[in-house]
């Protein structure tokens, strides 16, 4: 009667093949529902940086505390459902569809915005933690959520305000407004 014996290299049982890929897909799938974290920045990002030939030069801290713009507003996807394809930000957090975040050229990374579109009056508070929008007349792009919230997702294109409410994170939070909870 042959003897069984098993293998170290061959896994026993049902999990071979189809089994033992499935599950490292899973543990890949769950690893990216994580909250989207700082990714190596300490501080604030406030160096000039160059994109299509042009130099920006984002404002320090102080000049970002008092800030507000009226401009174009337009959303931006990078990022899909799943996370099996997903971009990162300037600040290299990863970027799901759920998330309520934004890109400007010259805000210092990352910061806290209030988004008020003009043209109905709604609002929502993003997380700025991207560079853009690099096309002429925009100053801000949001989320894909974020643009649903305040009810342009479908036009493309909106008239917002933005206020800053903070800069930093953590122990680099800064506010100009020492009241506000956040």
């Amino acid at each position: 009667m042959p003897v069984s014996v098993y293998s170290p290299s061959e896994p026993a049982g049902l999990c071979r093949g189809w089994c033992g890929r499935g599950l490292l897909v899973a543990a890949l799938l769950l690893s990216s529902c994580g909250v989207s974290r700082p990714s190596g920045y300490r501080g604030y990002q406030t160096k000039p940086y160059t994109v299509r030939g042009q130099t920006y030069h984002p404002m320090s801290v102080e000049q970002a505390l008092d800030f507000e713009e009226t401009g174009t507003c337009s959303w931006y996807n990078e990022s899909s459902f799943f996370g099996l394809k997903r971009g990162t930000t300037s600040l290299g957090e990863k970027v799901m569809p759920w998330h309520l975040i934004g890109a400007h050229k010259t805000l210092p990374l990352p910061c806290l915005v209030k988004v008020t579109n003009l043209e109905n009056g709604r609002s929502v508070k993003v997380r700025i933690n991207d560079r853009g929008p690099f096309i002429a007349g925009r100053h801000l792009d949001l989320s894909p959520r974020a643009a649903k919230k305040i009810g342009f997702y479908g036009a493309g294109l909106t008239t917002t305000h933005i206020e800053v409410l903070s800069v930093g994170d953590g122990s680099y939070k800064r506010s100009h407004r020492s009241w506000w909870p956040f």
